[in-house]
């Protein structure tokens, strides 16, 4: 009798995989969250090594970490860079089978580069459109004005070298190739653990917002992610501060960290808590009646689709492929960028509005339980991977 891999899949040889990226834990972001939800579901097939910035401890036991040092100084926005370790990651990429980058910053760059020298498939996966994000983040305004052009150019180059690009959603490619960036290109949308990301029942709600500190009657309204000049908080903040002159029991819960003059200006408000940031944020968001995003620019915004599993009436900027999965008055609201007046009057209206918050936030869950799954986002990347690999 003979064994077949299928048969038993101890018995496939596994290809070298590198995990290229600038975002890893412990440091908490949307790439962060993506990896730790995809390398345990390649890991099976694929012995997997991940180059990434030395943010601190961390171990897993799926995965071979390289750390690369960070700079002392230099940072955009809250992320700090790493160093040039060219040599380092070459040797790496040279003795692998393929390259999965997910930036194009240090380590992203360098290892789309390397793989090009070593004529090894290489394919990125699109969390960000950093000609949109790079601006956004940074804080000197003369930076700002520049760093679009700058960022575009750089990244034109750069994914134009790829031999392939997983986009988020549609709405994302067409952005690419208007930009052109001509890279072949499939869509692979990302997922939720729905089975994690539940809400809960009215008793162990009220449990948890005591244990949380919360009083029963508070109206908590809520953000999870990073601080970010891009996150646009203040407006949120400005939107608050409205609010409070209507309502006497109403919270601003910040789940995150990022840049300390944001979380300064957060903090200088009474009841607005801030917690940093959290392996796990999941009782956060369950003890949220509102989440909001006011983003200047995103892609998917996982963070969103995680409240929304938590049965959570959400209000957001119409950006990215947001516009796509949420629908106005269904599932969601939406307000305009930068407009305080208009988020409050959105916030206001679910305040006033218990059904209205529920059934938003049912039509939510409803969404993502039937459009979003890690494990077809797996298979999705598995099969672009796969077909790289047969060329």
């Amino acid at each position: 009798m003979t064994l077949t891999t299928e048969d038993h899949p101890a018995l496939e040889h596994k290809r070298k995989l590198v995990i290229a990226t600038d975002n890893f834990l412990p440091r908490w972001d949307g790439i962060a969250r993506f990896l730790s939800e995809i390398i345990p579901r390649l890991h099976t097939h694929y012995d997997i090594t991940v180059i990434a910035p030395d943010y601190g401890t961390y171990e897993d036991p799926n995965i071979k970490l390289v750390k690369i040092p960070l700079m002392k100084i230099l940072r955009v926005g809250d992320f700090r860079i790493p160093k040039y370790k060219k040599s380092l990651i070459n040797s790496i990429i040279k003795d692998s089978d393929l390259v999965f980058a997910q930036t194009i910053g240090t380590v992203g760059k360098l290892s789309i580069d390397a793989a090009k020298h070593h004529k090894k498939p290489v394919i990125s996966f699109i969390h960000s459109i950093e000609w949109e994000l790079v601006p956004r983040a940074m804080g000197n305004i003369l930076l700002k004005k520049y760093s679009q052009i700058v960022a575009k150019n750089f990244a034109r180059t750069t994914y134009n070298k790829c031999d392939l690009l997983i986009m988020p959603s549609n709405n994302v490619s067409e952005i690419f190739l208007w930009n052109n960036i001509r890279t072949k290109s499939v869509i692979v949308n990302l997922g939720v653990d729905t089975k994690k990301f539940t809400p809960l029942d009215a008793e162990a709600r009220k449990d948890l917002r005591e244990q949380l500190g919360f009083d029963k009657d508070d109206i908590i309204i809520g953000y999870h992610g990073r601080i970010g000049r891009e996150k646009d908080l203040i407006t949120l903040l400005r939107a608050f501060t409205r609010l409070q002159i209507y309502n006497n029991n109403i919270k601003l819960l910040i789940v995150g960290d990022g840049v300390e003059s944001i979380k300064k200006q957060l903090s200088s408000r009474s009841e607005v808590i801030l917690t940093g940031a959290k392996n796990n944020p999941i009782p956060y968001l369950q003890v949220m009646d509102i989440y909001t995003l006011t983003s200047l620019t995103e892609t998917t915004c996982l963070s969103m689709l995680e409240a929304m599993s938590c049965e959570l009436a959400v209000v957001s900027t119409e950006v990215g492929f947001i516009k796509s999965y949420v629908r106005n008055g269904y599932n969601g609201l939406f307000f305009e960028k930068q407009n305080p007046y208009h988020l409050a009057r959105n916030i206001q209206k679910l305040i006033g509005d218990a059904t209205l918050r529920k059934t938003l936030g049912w039509n939510a869950r409803k969404t993502v339980v039937e459009k979003f799954s890690w494990d077809k986002t797996a298979q999705g990347i598995e099969h672009a991977l796969n077909g790289l690999l047969k060329k």
